[in-house]
């Protein structure tokens, strides 16, 4: 899984009114690009970073860029765009990356469900022995020495996501929290008790009641630390619950 069009290398001045973030280019222009992240992004736009810029020709839109990577240390990359983890998470499963999700025959996104008017981001559907598997997605991209953590912001929505998902292992469905890191540094993924302790506390709650939790991290960066283009989730990471 590819982003669309090569993406533009530039420096970030800075992000403001959550979905703006100016940036300055290798020519020495300065843009004012889309950001498509409306949460603290914590970590994630050190001053001066470089990032990467996708670009559209679609006359209709007001901005040109949108912003997708940030360098958020020397060779280390973060996926900043929370319209792509969705994208990911169906591609690794259509294409057969995800052994815990294999043998669906159907998948389908956005299907309202819940008693608190939710819409899952995976419905899969079709398999021959095991149950309807109803799964979030998650984009994970705050780090500290190595480990994950989610969220990096204090959710609300995120709570009753799963408390959503414990609903539907009641009634006899499968579910499954599917944490997409998005970051090239990161080897582990906790639940961020020091940032939301209520989401960590429901987090293992919905994992004693049978909710699933999975981890894959996307290769975005080749050898020498730079995009290589592609957004194809490439291996499963660990998800430690222990306090």
């Amino acid at each position: 899984m590819n982003f669309p069009e090569p993406l533009v290398e530039g420096w970030l001045i800075r992000r403001y009114k959550r979905f703006l973030a100016d940036v300055r280019l290798a020519d020495g222009s300065e843009v004012t690009a889309h950001c498509p992240n409306t949460g603290s992004m914590l970590g994630c736009q050190p001053e001066d970073a470089r990032v990467w810029l996708s670009q559209s020709d679609n006359p209709k839109r007001k901005l040109k860029f949108t912003w997708e990577l940030v360098e958020t240390a020397p060779g280390t990359l973060a996926c900043i765009n929370t319209a792509r983890p969705n994208a990911q998470a169906r591609h690794a499963v259509e294409n057969g990356r995800v052994t815990e999700l294999s043998g669906y025959e159907s998948c389908r996104s956005e299907v309202k469900y819940g008693s608190e008017n939710s819409r899952i981001d995976l419905l899969l559907s079709g398999h021959q022995s095991e149950p309807d598997a109803w799964v979030e997605v998650k984009n994970v991209t705050l780090a500290e020495d190595g480990q994950g953590f989610f969220p990096d912001a204090v959710t609300t929505r995120g709570q009753k996501h799963l408390r959503e998902l414990m609903a539907q292992v009641a009634g006899g469905d499968r579910a499954v929290l599917f944490f997409v890191v998005n970051h090239t540094g990161i080897e582990t993924v906790r639940p961020a008790d020091h940032i939301d302790p209520t989401y960590g506390r429901l987090l293992r709650e919905a994992c004693d009641a049978g909710v699933e939790v999975i981890a894959y991290r996307a290769n975005l960066a080749g050898e020498d630390g730079t995009p290589t283009g592609v957004m194809t989730l490439a291996e499963s990471v660990p998800v430690i619950l222990e306090i």
